[in-house]
């Protein structure tokens, strides 16, 4: 499959639970050089988008490409339409990987992009089974339905779907939950468009900015992994990762 991808991390460096996150070490090297190299692994064009002049200087001295971009962006999306902007490849494809994910495995990063040899695909994105009903009820673990072709029709806070007449603990035997991993792809002309989408009434209600795109009738591809991601969005969680990082 000829595509011509590009992966853009998007980075800030004002964090509200960890200021500098990209720049904290884990196992002698950054969080956002980590991220990097994994992406690496599979994509040779790749970007850091950062509004920080640190975060922008480290990347150069590891030997990473980077651009800056805006202080001003709500989302990450917005800063990587504006790095794609800057930048002006001819790419088909943009990935998203969060600056935060020094563990993407490069076979969930091969599922999104694979997710785009279907052409009705405008966005891809990752789901991951659920493996027990107490991380089901999280609602910090956005849920996704998905229809038969592997595309969403909605991501929730709550658990969805409701299973009548069984006892909670054991809807995980009924139905497939599935948990989103915040990974996403798009075509670039749809990254275009979609930045351009004011804020959607669904997207108000639940926070979560892929239901913008739902609501417009934009079309998310789901591809599913089986591995667990390991986000950082506090001190805590980086010190529960040089431990997986030892292991």
């Amino acid at each position: 499959m000829n595509m011509k991808v590009v992966c853009i991390i998007p980075a800030r460096f004002a964090s509200t639970r960890f200021p500098g996150k990209p720049l904290a070490l884990l196992g002698g090297k950054t969080v956002i050089q980590r991220v990097y190299e994994q992406v690496k692994m599979v994509i040779d064009d790749v970007y850091v988008a950062t509004d920080n002049q640190q975060i922008f200087n480290h990347v150069e001295e590891f030997g990473g490409k980077v651009v800056m971009t805006s202080p001003n962006h709500r989302s990450g999306t917005d800063r990587i339409e504006e790095a794609v902007s800057i930048l002006n490849g001819d790419w088909d494809v943009i990935v998203n990987v969060q600056g935060d994910e020094p563990f993407i495995h490069p076979s969930q990063i091969e599922t999104i992009c694979k997710s785009f040899q279907d052409k009705n695909t405008q966005i891809a994105t990752l789901g991951i089974p659920f493996t027990s009903v107490d991380a089901i009820d999280n609602p910090n673990s956005p849920k996704i339905v998905v229809d038969n072709n592997g595309f969403a029709i909605y991501f929730s806070r709550s658990v969805i779907p409701f299973v009548r007449g069984v006892e909670k603990k054991e809807w995980l035997q009924h139905y497939p939950f599935l948990k989103h991993i915040g990974l996403y792809a798009y075509r670039t002309e749809v990254l275009k468009e979609i930045t351009q989408l004011p804020q959607s009434s669904l997207e108000l209600a639940e926070s979560l900015e892929q239901l913008r795109w739902i609501q417009n009738g934009y079309r998310i591809k789901v591809g599913i992994t089986n591995i667990e991601t390991v986000g950082i969005d506090t001190p805590e969680d980086l010190a529960k990762a040089e431990l997986i990082l030892k292991h």
